[in-house]
């Protein structure tokens, strides 16, 4: 997505435009928010420094930090080796660290308690210098260090002064959409002081330290004009350090308060070429109003390096092949080049399609593509400029890093399907290619997505040539790879998603369903490959095979379903069929998972379904699942013997109900084939159907019903199997809808169901009719209605 000028939002810091000490106040737009580096191949930590890693392509404000968090200890680092460089060994890094910083703590809060106590130390200290009288501080740290010595005092001196200014130029590290009121340091005798210092120090390094100081406090007053007019009285005196363009782009965001946008960006360009702790700031800060601010800025360069700096934010923020041209032109060994190519490359990624499967239109489900398909749909949406400029570069090898560009147009000639050519790049890559993990990494797996992406179709021969690739790919990455950077999880579901559609392709439904799996949700509706049951018998042969192929190997390995799932969803149906003697058999070759218990009693049946009742209500024995179809099949046995009747037919019903979606043991069917859900329309439609389904339950009530001896036992029967009655009116109500959002208020309060008709009428008289009325607020509104 290409960006102007004017729609972007920018992200300010505490040595930037609009004086807000570090807090972020708008959100960069541009990219797309579903962007994080899953769906690429390409990482740009391979071939661009670090610095500029907050600018890659992201779907966040920054690349892999979202907010930059480090305005308040985005130096800490270069400051505590700059004063153990001054002194050079006499004290100590942990003390020097606990001046500066506090308890090694970045300054987060300008209240952190750890600052807190050194800066009443250093204060107690500057006292003792001043009056030479002993205090807590100073015999504290007079048996630690030399107080005597002179650098320690103007350590600790210079801290005292600094330490002032950060009153308002420390702030609170949070973000936020709104402007603050920016703090100012008023005391301007203070400022003149700390002028003076610099003015008559003569040791090199305090006195760069002073002349920062100076700027950064002439930065925070209230008239910030002399902030520029000491800088240009000065800056041909001060080394070109770090310090120079923090200094620097203060002056840049005093312009831009003074609406001198072109002044401004030109500024911010400099400090972002020669300052790489900055980048992230100065990037963001960047901000011509208009075109014509643009051009001004570009023309207030001096040389070429210049330039390219502005072209390397300008590309950030509106097109990269164009800023990559400019700077290609200007500087070929520029190594802003290497992050704009980075963004161009991730760019195009982003307009293929991985998943294998094309939008057929609204309301209709999506389409399967095959390998030819899906290849023809990318090869048609490849930036023909954007591949035409890499060519040219990598076929110049001038740049910086000629591996980049034999590696990105390796990659994109992938992409178009130019793989002999492909070939050729990576092979040239090599040539100049870094002797680092990462580059070695992502030149195997380029090469890799370029071999899978040769084969239309399988055969013996090309399956060899990816054997060794997938199973690093699958299993070995995973395990021993410890960075985070590597981007492998593409490749590996574009793989998986490859080989799927190759071996649709070849009629092979089983190895299809081993490698297409990524593809389902698991956490929705489950795996619809298991309704068909000659599917569901061929991939349990094939897991049971042992002469199982390299390719078939690696499949079942990374395949997430095993045995042991498979016949735990057969034992599933079983059950829901009534065919325990099949379901016990299944559930015993589940390992593990017959030894799970139900959170409630299964054999219970109460007036109301309230699950989390059920689940903390006292249970004199905790039944397992292997536990719980023993028991039904006993009273299935005791019932065909016609043995007490009533009580097993009624525990019976009981049982199957609460394995429904209305009952306490959900959890029975609750497996990854199955799906997960609390609401039907969460499950694909066969499993709504089965899980939703108490024809079961209903049968086993009305036997009781039969066997009934008293109207107590009765009335409990007609009113459970009105319970079954209410279930079945809303499955057939609700049957045609999809989705929960659809369904329609039908202005309904109350069915009267033949169950409700029959308990009101016959047995009014019972208790337990009087215990459905308390506990049933639908029966007690068609009761008193």
């Amino acid at each position: 997505m290409k960006r102007t000028f004017l729609s972007k939002l920018f992200l300010v810091s505490s040595t930037s435009l609009l004086f807000v000490y570090g807090i972020i106040y708008a959100c960069a737009g541009g990219d797309d928010w579903d962007f994080f580096g899953y769906n690429s191949n390409f990482t740009p930590e391979t071939f661009a420094d670090k610095s500029y890693s907050p600018l890659f392509l992201a779907g966040d404000v920054f690349y892999g930090i979202g907010f930059d968090t480090e305005h308040n200890s985005r130096f800490n680092e270069n400051i505590k080796s700059d004063w153990g460089a001054y002194f050079k060994g006499s004290v100590d890094a942990a003390t020097v660290n606990y001046f500066l910083i506090g308890d090694d703590k970045p300054r987060y809060y300008s209240d952190d308690k750890s600052t807190i106590k050194n800066k009443e130390e250093i204060t107690q200290l500057h006292v003792y210098y001043k009056n030479k009288k002993e205090n807590t501080a100073s015999v504290k740290w007079g048996k630690k260090i030399s107080l005597k010595d002179s650098k320690v005092k103007n350590f600790i001196e210079f801290l005292y002064l600094a330490q002032k200014i950060e009153t308002v130029s420390i702030g609170e590290d949070y973000w936020s959409y709104d402007p603050v009121v920016a703090k100012t340091f008023d005391d301007l005798k203070m400022i003149q002081s700390i002028e003076n210092v610099y003015n008559t120090t003569s040791d090199p390094f305090l006195k760069n330290r002073y002349w920062f100081l100076t700027m950064k406090a002439r930065f925070y007053s209230t008239d910030k004009k002399k902030a520029i007019d000491f800088f240009n009285k000065t800056e041909n005196s001060v080394p070109k350090n770090t310090l120079y363009y923090r200094a620097l782009s203060y002056v840049a965001g005093i312009n831009y308060k003074q609406k001198k946008y072109a002044v401004s960006n030109y500024l911010y360009a400099q400090v972002f070429d020669k300052c790489p702790e900055l980048r992230i700031v100065t990037a963001y800060s960047f901000h011509p109003k208009n075109d014509a601010d643009w051009t001004k800025s570009l023309a207030m360069a001096k040389n070429n390096k210049e330039k390219a700096a502005l072209w390397a934010i300008h590309g950030y923020y509106k097109d990269e092949k164009q800023a990559i041209e400019k700077i290609y032109e200007l500087d070929p060994k520029s190594e802003h080049l290497n992050y704009l190519a980075t963004r161009l490359v991730n760019e195009q990624e982003q307009a293929i399609n991985n998943s294998f499967q094309q939008n057929a239109g609204e309301n209709v489900p999506m389409k399967n593509q095959t390998v030819a398909e899906n290849k023809t749909e990318n090869q048609s949406k490849i930036d023909k400029a954007g591949f035409d400029l890499v060519g040219k570069i990598a076929a110049a090898g001038n740049t910086d890093r000629p591996y980049l560009w034999d590696l990105s147009l390796g990659y994109l000639q992938t992409l178009k399907g130019d793989y002999a050519n492909a070939d050729k790049s990576f092979d040239k890559a090599v040539k100049t290619l870094p002797n680092t993990e990462l580059a070695g990494m992502q030149l195997r797996l380029l090469r890799f997505v370029n071999n899978l992406s040769k084969i239309d179709k399988l055969t013996d021969k090309n399956e060899k040539t990816i054997l060794a690739d997938l199973n690093w790919l699958y299993n070995e990455l995973p395990k021993t790879y410890k960075g985070q950077e590597f981007r492998y999880q593409n490749a590996s579901s574009w793989s998986r998603s490859y080989l799927s559609a190759l071996y649709k392709g070849k009629a092979d439904p089983v190895m299809a369903e081993i490698f297409g799996e990524s593809r389902y949700s698991y956490w929705n509706d489950g795996n619809s490959f298991y309704d068909n049951e000659k599917n569901l018998l061929d991939i349990k042969a094939f897991l049971s095979k042992s002469n199982k192929t390299e390719i078939e190997k690696i499949g079942a390995g990374i395949y997430s379903l095993k045995l042991k799932d498979i016949n735990n969803f057969q034992a599933v149906q079983a059950t829901f069929k009534n065919k325990i003697s099949d379901a016990i058999g299944f559930m015993q070759q589940t390992d593990s998972v017959q030894y799970q218990t139900f959170l409630g009693n299964p054999f219970n049946g109460n007036i109301k379904d309230c699950h989390d009742c059920d689940h903390v209500a006292y249970q004199k024995k905790k039944y397992s699942y292997l536990d719980f179809l023993n028991t039904i099949k006993t009273m299935q046995e005791k019932l065909a013997q016609k043995e007490d009747v009533y009580t097993n037919s009624l525990l019976l019903g009981n049982a199957f109900y609460n394995i429904s979606h209305f009952g306490n043991g959900r959890t029975f069917y609750e497996i990854t084939i199955v799906g997960y859900g609390s609401s039907p329309y969460s499950f694909r439609d066969s499993m709504k159907e089965m899980i939703t389904n108490c024809d079961v339950s209903k049968m086993y009530y009305q036997k009781a019903f039969e066997a009934a001896a008293t109207k107590e036992q009765k009335a409990k029967c007609i009113y459970l199997i009105s319970k079954c009655e209410r279930n079945q009116y809303y499955n057939n109500k609700y049957n045609k809808v999809k989705s929960w959002w659809e369904i329609e208020d039908d202005k309904i309060n109350f069915i009267a169901w033949n169950g409700f008709k029959i308990l009101k009428k016959e047995y009014s008289d019972t208790k337990y009719y009087q215990d459905v009325i308390a506990e049933c607020g639908y029966f007690n509104t068609y009761v008193n209605q």
